[in-house]
């Protein structure tokens, strides 16, 4: 006998052990997807642009650092002081409006940044009805507020962008409940100095989370700071592609923004810093009932926000898109409609299909196995748009020079581009910014679902594909829904990557917006805005529905073993129609 037999595994366990590898491809797929822009971007340093650098350093760079700074501290500062005043407002204190306001805070974020700047600019511009209702107040020479300057840029992006710290945040301070809070009262500290020891340290994680997604989107934001004529790194990336029409300066500039993205995540992480609260859901608690002068001031103060963020803005296109009448329903508008559904459809199934094999894949080989590859696959989402176009727009031209046109060479065929300017690449860059956005969905409600019933039906002799097939996938309808439903609305409302990847004649929604706003005919632009808006509105009210789960719902879905019944009756049923066998 051969003593190297002892060493050698049955053929059963080494079967077992290349199907557990193969479950880990996708997740790896998905980290070199993630790996490729960045890589590709970094190494655009080899190459030196000593003219173009000259010329930037000589007359923007120092404006775009300025700008972006003050971007980042501008809305971090008020996303911060106007979610939190908010969520603290709607989730622990009773005034006149406060059920309905409590969803209604949400609503902005189904505005995209791009659409209320320009109907901002429309309205408050020299010749729009503020200005001129000021000017007759007041004279015609009476100075008006600079709109056009980085106050407005901020004002916008704070309008858009708060829910996000908004949502967390009330979330957090709806899961303390009033127990702390009153014992910090009976020992002395008045209601701010309790609000500040006790509510806002206990709730600063997912705070710092907020804050730090709306900084990101800030930093990605390419539509209002075009809009504004508010040179950013985005902007800049985009002029050097189109304008100089060299993209490894445009490489090294998204690397630039590459590095402030880091930075904000590098500070949420230190914002977290190593604090552990936890906080068991609380049942509806009594409230702190605001009376007199103070009530009306929190319900004004709530109102004028969600009146500035929405109501005015929508408002505006509703009114514009009226105007207009059935003449902007023509050709063109369903053409674009068309685009945008086919491509936000194509990146929902593909991105929805990979977050599905991602998450089972970690289910089968547990987190410790591949817990570290889906966290460098989630990453996408903190690219911009404009740094990944760029990297993948040099990673697909070295392919098509190096291995396309080599290979039709050989073939004998004509050399042309196989991978460049194509609706792959634009796909592509949806896929790896929003693989996250598609992720959650499925991950939460795959946990939801014991793992028992994936062993009974391995004990009846399915095998892994079987068990997706059978028990899993019917589970995790829903989930897959919600995830790519999400995907297809940001995908749809997603510029700068369609702006700078988009194959010749393929504009969509966000880019005739583009288009009408920068030769300033923001009553053309209602239409496609308005669609827009009427579309994310979806995604948010699932957002609203899912925070405002009843606590003893929250409890089941958090705790390991809480299944809700429905659920469990729908387990039951899948799992009896399982066939033994292969």
């Amino acid at each position: 006998m051969n003593p190297h037999d002892f060493n050698t595994p049955p053929a059963p366990e080494r079967r077992h052990y290349w199907q557990a590898r193969l479950w880990q491809v996708p997740a790896w797929l998905m980290a070199l997807l993630v790996l490729m822009p960045i890589s590709v971007i970094i190494l655009s340093w080899g190459s030196a642009q000593t003219d173009v650098w000259q010329h930037l350093i000589e007359t923007q760079l120092s404006r775009l650092l300025k700008n972006t700074l003050i971007l980042i501290f501008g809305v971090g500062a008020w996303t911060l002081v106007l979610g939190v005043g908010l969520a603290w407002l709607v989730a622990v204190c009773e005034f006149p409006g406060r059920r309905w306001l409590d969803w209604a805070l949400m609503l902005p974020l189904a505005v995209p940044t791009y659409v209320v700047a320009f109907v901002f600019l429309a309205v408050t511009d020299y010749a729009g009805p503020i200005q001129t209702l000021w000017r007759g107040w007041f004279g015609p020479d009476t100075p008006f507020l600079p709109v056009r300057g980085p106050l407005g840029v901020v004002f916008i992006m704070t309008c858009v962008l708060y829910p996000y710290v908004y949502m967390l945040a009330r979330s957090a301070f709806i899961a303390q409940g009033r127990g702390l809070t009153d014992a910090a009262r009976l020992l002395g500290c008045g209601p701010f100095k309790a609000f500040w020891h006790v509510a806002l340290p206990m709730a600063r994680p997912a705070i710092a989370v907020g804050v730090s997604l709306a900084l990101m989107e800030t930093l990605a934001d390419f539509g209002a700071v075009a809009v504004f004529n508010y040179d950013t790194f985005t902007t800049a990336i985009y002029k050097s592609w189109f304008g100089f029409f060299n993209l490894t300066a445009a490489a090294q500039l998204a690397s630039l923004l590459l590095l402030f993205v880091g930075l904000a995540l590098f500070a949420e992480q230190k914002g977290r810093g190593r604090s552990r609260f936890h906080q068991t859901p609380q049942r509806d608690t009594e409230r702190y009932v605001l009376t007199g002068w103070r009530a009306w001031l929190a319900s004004g103060f709530c109102l004028a926000v969600f009146t500035m963020a929405f109501i005015i803005p929508t408002s505006q296109l509703i009114l514009w898109t009226w105007q207009q009448g059935s003449e902007a329903l023509n050709g063109r508008y369903w053409a674009l409609v068309k685009h945008t559904f086919m491509l936000g459809g194509t990146a929902a199934l593909a991105t929805t299909l990979l977050a599905l094999l991602v998450a089972y894949g970690q289910r089968l080989l547990g987190r410790h196995h591949i817990n570290g590859t889906v966290r460098l696959a989630s990453l996408g989402y903190a690219l911009p748009g404009s740094v990944l176009a760029v990297g993948i727009m040099i990673g697909f031209a070295f392919l098509d020079r190096e291995v396309v046109n080599r290979l039709q060479r050989l073939l004998g065929q004509p050399e042309h581009q196989v991978l460049m300017g194509t609706l792959i690449a634009l796909v592509l860059a949806y896929t790896i910014r929003f693989f996250s956005v598609a992720f959650g969905p499925v991950h939460s409600s795959l946990e939801r679902i014991r793992p028992s019933y994936q062993e009974a039906a391995n004990s009846l002799g399915a095998n892994q594909w079987r068990v997706l097939w059978r028990i899993y996938l019917p589970l995790l309808t829903p989930g897959l829904l919600t995830a790519a439903l999400l995907v297809l609305v940001d995908t749809m409302k997603e510029m700068p990557a369609t702006l700078l990847l988009r194959p010749f004649g393929w504009d969509t929604l966000a880019v005739r917006i583009y288009e009408l706003t920068g030769e300033g005919r923001w009553r053309m632009a209602a239409l496609p805005a308005l669609t827009l808006v009427l579309l994310s509105i979806a995604p948010v009210i699932l957002m609203i529905r899912q925070s405002r789960l009843p606590a003893r719902a929250r409890a089941a879905v958090l705790t390991p073993t809480g299944d809700i019944p429905e659920q469990k009756t729908r387990e039951n049923e899948v799992l009896e129609k399982v066939p033994p066998g292969r």
